[in-house]
């Protein structure tokens, strides 16, 4: 019987924004089991074999405990996998040192990227007020996201969670007349940081989850500033890829600052975050979840909202539209 030969471009036959798997994992090893790709864990004398479908998966997390084998790495190179090494619980690896370093990233580099978007991207970013426009154009598509998904969305049709219509109206229309009149980088980020808390605010007051205060760093102790770390890196995993797919290195960001490793990444996740990890986190915190069932509850969110296809097209058009 002959066996037919796999090559690299049959394992990428599922577009990345369709792909419906992102696996975080801890506590065991990675390796290449019988041709496929597997994860095992030890339970007493026993070892369990778990297997990774690396043709319909986009991102794998490995958090504490784990480790993977070179055979491993170079079927998820193949396949267009994108690696995380990251902490416990999806939180940073190195949040208690002096260096702000979210999570290394490990791209696949068994093939060249198309330059495409790179080429329009970078032909604004040194404008510094063509790159204020892309900024621009990323918080307009952030309260488009929130907006459908609070108001009409997997987020809306929680019995736990039904904000107030006609004050998350006005909320948004106050901040979209903000940053049309944000005249800076600094002013827009202003206007982030008084959003952000504002959702806070509503969330924590639409599921009576009582006063709450965003952690920084993961230094959060309650379930809500928990679990808002962990979706928010799942959301990061789901940007890396987005990023990687279009061939836009991570460090021309439009928003987080042009020296800050990594900042593009956080632009494209602020994309979804708002929309879809902040209401399920605090669902998740009152109904007093587990890690691993809001885990679930934030993938099937991303993939029920397209979040990995909002994140590509809005590099894609961005790109697109600011080409010089």
């Amino acid at each position: 019987m002959s066996t037919a030969l796999i090559t690299p471009s049959d394992l990428k036959t599922i577009l990345h924004s369709k792909r419906a798997n992102i696996y975080y994992l801890q506590y065991c090893r990675v390796l290449v089991n019988g041709g496929r790709v597997e994860y095992v864990t030890d339970e007493g004398k026993t070892s369990l074999y778990w297997n990774i479908p690396i043709a319909n998966t986009s991102v794998v997390m490995l958090g504490t405990g784990t480790s993977v084998t070179q055979a491993a790495m170079r079927e998820f190179a193949r396949a267009g996998v994108l690696v995380g090494f990251c902490g416990g619980g999806g939180t940073p690896l190195y949040a208690g040192n002096d260096v702000d370093i979210d999570v290394s990233w490990l791209t696949p580099q068994s093939e060249y990227r198309p330059t495409h978007y790179l080429q329009q991207w970078v032909s604004f970013w040194f404008d510094e007020e063509k790159r204020l426009l892309a900024a621009r154009r990323f918080q307009h598509i952030r309260l488009g996201q929130i907006e459908r998904c609070w108001l009409g969305g997997r987020a809306q049709r929680e019995t736990r969670f039904k904000p107030e219509e006609a004050q998350l109206r006005a909320l948004l229309h106050r901040y979209r007349q903000g940053i049309e009149h944000a005249g800076s980088h600094t002013d827009m980020l202003l206007q982030e940081a008084q959003l952000t808390k504002a959702l806070y605010k509503l969330a924590a007051e639409t599921v009576q989850y009582g006063r709450f205060s965003r952690a920084k760093r993961g230094t959060g102790t309650d379930s809500a500033n928990q679990f808002l770390d962990h979706g928010n890196y799942l959301a990061y995993g789901l940007a890396a890829v987005a990023a990687w797919v279009t061939g836009i290195p991570h460090g021309l960001a439009v928003l987080h600052g042009k020296t800050r490793r990594g900042g593009l990444v956080f632009d494209i996740a602020d994309l979804i975050k708002d929309a879809l990890v902040l209401p399920q986190a605090f669902i998740a915190a009152m109904e007093g979840e587990d890690e691993q069932t809001f885990r679930q509850r934030c993938i099937s969110g991303f993939q029920q909202a397209e979040a990995l296809d909002v994140m590509i097209a809005s590099l894609q058009e961005t790109a697109e539209a600011l080409a010089s």
